[in-house]
C-alpha cells in the first residue's frame, strides 16, 4: 500500500469504526466529534481544590481551634462530622468519586478515537479497577506491621465500582439514570430490613451522635447490615485479631452506593460533552445541583433516611452529589467560560496528577518534615511561636509537596493507572 493510500484508508476505516461502535451502542455520532474531545481545564481545577482539601489535613487547624472562633470553623471544616451531616471536609470523597464519572465519557471517546475496541477497553477497566482496589489497601497498611485488608479508602470504594461504572459509561442515558435508581432504592431497602438490634451496649465506636432512635435506628454505627457483611467478609483475610466494626462506622459496601455517586457524575460529564449552549450547560449543573441537594436533604430532614458520609446512605449521594455539581457548575463557568485559568492553576498542577498528589500525600510527608529540621534547625517551624508550629509546619509540607507536583507538570510526568 502507498503512503498515500495508507494515509486515506485509516481515517476511513477509524470513522467506519466508530459509526459502528456508535449503531452498536446507540450513541449519537455528534458524541465523537473532535470538538468535544477537549480537556476541560475545570474539571482539573475542580480535582485539585478536592485533593488541596485533603492534603491540607497537614495544617492541623483543630490545634488552633481555641484561639479563636475563626480557628475554631475552619477546624470544624478541617474534620468529618461525627455521623449525620457534612463539613467541608467531608466533600472530598464525593467529589473526588464524582469527578471520576465527569472524566469517563471523554476518556472512552478519547479512546475511540484511537481505534481501541470494545473489548480492549473493558479489560482496562478491569485492570484499572483492580489497582485502584489494592492501592488503597496499600496505603492504608503504610506503618503496620502487616497487610490492612481493609476497603473503605477512596480508591478503594472507586475500584470496586469502576468496572461497572465504565460498562454503564458504554450505555445509554436511560439505562444509566435506571442504574442510579435502583443502586439507591435496593440499598436503601436493604439497610431498611434489617433488623435493629436490641443490646447496642457493645458496638465498637458507638456515641449519642451516632446511635439513632425510630425508624432512623436501621442507620446507626456498627449495627446496620454493611457493618454485618464486613464482620463475615473482613475475616476471611488474615489479621492480629477478629473484625468486630470499624472505629468510624465505615464499610465495604459503600462502594454501591459510591457506584450512584459516580454515575451522578457521568451524567454531568455526558452533559458537558453534548452540543448546545455552554452557558445553558452551566444553568442544568446548577438545577441539577439544586433538586439533588434538596432531595437527600428533605428526605433525611423527614426522618426516611438519615444523610450520613461515613456509612454512604442515599440520601448521603443526593446530598453530596448536588453538591458536586454547583461545585463543577462554578468551576466550569470561571474556569472554562470566562477564561480564568491562570488564576486556578496552581489547583491545575495537582489536578492533572490526582494520583500522584493523593499517593505522596500519605507517603512522604513525614520525610520532608525531617529534611526541614534537619537543614534548618529542629526549631525552624516556631516561626510565630510553639503554637503556631504545627501550622507553620504543615504550610512547609503543602509547599514542599505542590513543588513536586510542579515539577512533574513541567517535565509532563503523569501518573496513569
Amino acid at each position: 500500500m502507498s503512503e498515500l493510500e495508507r494515509s486515506t484508508s485509516e481515517p476511513i476505516a477509524e470513522g467506519f469504526e466508530t459509526a459502528k461502535w456508535a449503531k452498536e451502542t446507540q450513541t449519537p455520532p455528534s458524541a465523537f466529534l473532535p470538538e468535544q474531545a477537549e480537556r476541560l481545564a475545570s474539571i482539573d481545577a475542580y480535582r485539585g481544590f478536592v485533593m488541596f482539601l485533603m492534603m491540607a489535613e497537614v495544617l492541623r487547624l483543630r490545634t488552633l481551634a481555641s484561639k479563636h472562633w475563626i480557628w475554631e470553623r475552619l477546624a470544624y471544616h478541617q474534620t468529618h462530622v461525627e455521623w449525620i451531616g457534612c463539613s467541608l471536609h467531608d466533600m472530598i470523597q464525593p467529589s473526588f468519586s464524582f469527578l471520576v464519572g465527569v472524566a469517563l465519557p471523554f476518556s472512552i471517546a478519547s479512546r475511540r478515537r484511537k481505534g481501541q475496541t470494545p473489548g480492549r477497553m473493558v479489560a482496562h477497566a478491569a485492570w484499572r479497577a483492580l489497582i485502584l482496589t489494592f492501592l488503597g489497601v496499600f496505603l492504608r497498611s503504610v506503618g503496620r506491621p502487616r497487610t490492612n485488608f481493609t476497603f473503605e479508602d477512596t480508591l478503594s470504594q472507586i475500584g470496586l465500582g469502576y468496572l461497572f461504572l465504565f460498562m454503564l459509561g458504554l450505555a445509554k442515558v436511560r439505562t444509566q439514570v435506571i442504574a442510579l435508581v435502583v443502586i439507591l432504592v435496593g440499598y436503601w431497602i436493604a439497610f431498611a430490613a434489617y433488623p435493629i438490634p436490641g443490646d447496642v451496649s457493645s458496638v465498637v465506636g458507638k456515641s449519642s451522635a451516632s446511635s439513632l432512635s425510630g425508624f432512623e435506628a436501621h442507620w446507626s454505627k456498627n449495627t446496620n447490615i454493611a457493618w454485618k457483611f464486613d464482620t463475615w467478609f473482613l475475616n476471611l483475610f488474615p489479621r492480629d485479631k477478629p473484625f468486630e466494626g470499624n472505629g468510624g462506622g465505615y464499610a465495604t459496601l459503600s462502594f454501591i452506593p459510591t457506584l450512584g455517586t459516580m454515575i451522578l457524575g457521568l451524567l454531568a460529564g455526558n452533559l458537558l460533552r453534548a452540543g448546545g449552549s455552554r452557558w445553558g450547560k452551566v444553568g442544568l449543573l446548577i438545577l441539577a445541583g439544586l433538586i439533588s441537594l434538596g432531595a437527600g436533604y428533605g428526605i433525611g430532614y423527614l426522618g426516611y433516611c438519615p444523610v450520613v458520609k461515613k456509612i454512604w446512605t442515599p440520601t448521603w449521594v443526593l446530598f453530596s452529589g448536588g453538591w458536586c455539581f454547583l461545585f463543577l457548575a462554578g468551576f466550569y463557568a470561571t474556569v472554562d467560560l470566562l477564561k480564568l485559568r491562570p488564576v486556578f492553576f496552581p489547583l491545575i498542577v495537582i489536578g492533572v496528577n490526582s494520583i500522584a498528589a493523593y499517593c505522596v500525600s500519605h507517603l512522604i510527608d513525614d520525610f520532608i518534615v525531617g529534611s526541614y529540621r534537619t537543614h534548618f534547625g529542629k526549631d525552624v517551624f516556631k516561626l510565630f511561636g510553639t503554637d503556631y508550629a504545627p501550622f507553620v509546619q504543615g504550610w512547609g509540607v503543602l509547599a514542599a509537596l505542590w513543588l513536586i507536583l510542579f515539577w512533574m507538570y513541567r517535565k509532563k510526568l503523569y501518573v496513569r493507572i
